[in-house]
């Protein structure tokens, strides 16, 4: 049985290190490679000699008989290009958000019930080992009842490319690009539940902004209730004085004890620790390689054939929620 072909647009460092656990995951054919610059196609290239095509954009792409494309795209081409490849028949993982807003990843999740193709998008934190036992114990009663979420994402630098600054461009500032993982990681943990009302407040350069402002904010601090009546505090920023490269945490706490992650000041290394009382044990810790396990798991099930997969619902949930962080109004 031959493998799946797909094709990557979008060749930039995210792009490329998602090709190679693509490809590592030996599930797929790389077929296909796109990006607008020929520096990072001919990178790309270099990762991947047996891709037949290298080509500048989408069309190209979707001429090629491919079976599905990774795209890592800005922000502001996500849904669009996601919703033309789906229309094609191919089956998408798309970098986050997958949308700017709420109505666009409701498309794109649309899309892909329609084509019964599987979409996924780059939540990488839930496969994160450290991650599994907030999901765990939360859900399986050990907590007890869950009353209370922390949700951190602080970023002592800020991105480097100019589009993440323009709210037409990247439908927000620090919590569309770290904080929807925070938003997320709550709700995938807790088993999403229902949000019964979010409470936010914006600021960029310490100023506070408006409800759905018309600059990008770089510090937001927002707080969801959920049904039963848990709150769940998001805090993120870009450019905070975080005294290490970012501080990033995450914590649930039940009636039964709690259970926390933390990094150690950077990026990629995750300690879960379960707490009662006064006392704490290590249930994960680093090494982890963790990063590209999202794209890699979206290549294994689409040689596996799955087609859609109504989780993808979650997909269209966060980007509500977070359109809701926004003071934006929303479908649902």
């Amino acid at each position: 049985m031959s493998r799946p072909r797909v094709g990557f647009l979008g060749l930039g460092w995210i792009g490329r290190h998602r090709l190679e656990a693509v490809r590592a995951s030996g599930a797929v054919t790389v077929a296909a490679l796109a990006d607008a610059s020929e520096t990072a196609r001919a990178q790309a290239a270099a990762l991947a000699p047996e891709a037949e095509v290298v080509a500048e954009d989408l069309p190209a792409l979707l001429a090629c008989g491919l079976d599905g494309v990774v795209i890592a795209t800005p922000s502001a081409l996500h849904a669009a290009q996601t919703v033309a490849a789906l229309d094609a028949g191919l089956a998408v993982f798309c970098q986050k958000p997958l949308g700017r807003n709420a109505a666009e990843a409701e498309a794109a999740v649309a899309a892909a019930r329609r084509a019964d193709r599987l979409l996924a998008v780059d939540m990488s934190y839930r496969h994160c080992v450290a991650t599994q036992p907030l999901r765990r114990l939360a859900q399986s009663g050990e907590l007890g009842r869950v009353f209370a979420g922390e949700f951190t994402f602080h970023n002592a630098y800020g991105p480097d490319k100019a589009w993440y600054r323009d709210p037409r461009l990247a439908g927000g500032g620090c919590v569309a690009d770290l904080g929807v993982h925070l938003v997320d990681l709550a709700l995938w943990a807790l088993g999403f539940p229902e949000i019964v009302a979010v409470e936010s407040r914006l600021y960029a350069g310490g100023r506070r902004l408006p409800p759905d402002p018309a600059e990008v904010e770089d510090f937001a601090l927002a707080t969801l209730e959920t049904a039963d009546g848990a709150s769940l505090r998001i805090a993120c920023s870009w450019n905070l004085a975080a005294g290490c490269d970012c501080v990033i945490g995450a914590g649930l706490f039940g009636t039964e004890g709690g259970v926390t992650l933390a990094n150690d000041g950077g990026y990629y290394d995750f300690t879960a620790t379960r707490l009662r009382g006064t006392a704490r044990e290590v249930l994960a810790q680093p090494p982890d390689a963790w990063g590209g396990r999202a794209a890699a798991d979206w290549a294994r099930r689409l040689a596996a054939g799955e087609g859609f997969d109504p989780a993808a619902e979650e997909l269209a949930t966060v980007a509500r929620v977070v359109d809701r962080i926004y003071g934006r109004v929303t479908s649902r």
